[in-house]
């Protein structure tokens, strides 16, 4: 399970005294308990790659915001924050990958307008559930206008 793993890298930042690794650890072990008395059950690893998925998308929202704000100096804190999540996810698909799997959902399900792009997008998110949403959404939009 991931949360060994990440519990096992906390005691080690600790020891090397790393304090943003230790900080973002700590988030993320406060994430995996919330979640898991949400659910009432031991989080499974999808579950628990759901919650660092969830993570990473609001550290990329901050650092979108605080862009925006010119506080260059939170978003760089941010930044260090996504770049320790990012370690513990899989490697996200490449464009090519989504665009053959955007086709495939397309001939499968035989949408040609932008009023079925829902059900291309929910065929693409079950093939890839781990894909970046915005990234299908974009593609299956290009495709079908």
């Amino acid at each position: 399970m991931i949360v060994q793993t990440i519990q096992t890298k906390l005691v080690e930042a600790m020891k090397a005294h790393d304090e943003n690794v230790v900080g973002t650890l700590r988030l993320l072990i406060s994430a995996f308990n919330y979640e898991q008395i949400a659910k009432q059950h031991e989080l499974t690893e999808e579950e628990e790659l759901a919650v660092i998925r969830k993570e990473v998308k609001q550290r990329r929202d901050s650092i979108e915001a605080y862009d925006k704000a010119g506080r260059t100096d939170l978003s760089e804190k941010e930044k260090v924050e996504l770049d320790i999540l990012a370690t513990y996810l899989p490697p996200e698909m490449s464009d090519e990958e989504i665009v053959n799997l955007v086709d495939q959902a397309i001939i499968a399900t035989g949408a040609k307008t932008m009023s079925e792009m829902g059900m291309v997008i929910g065929k693409v998110k079950s093939a890839a559930p781990g894909a970046d949403g915005a990234r299908i959404a974009q593609l299956v939009r290009e495709k079908l206008s």
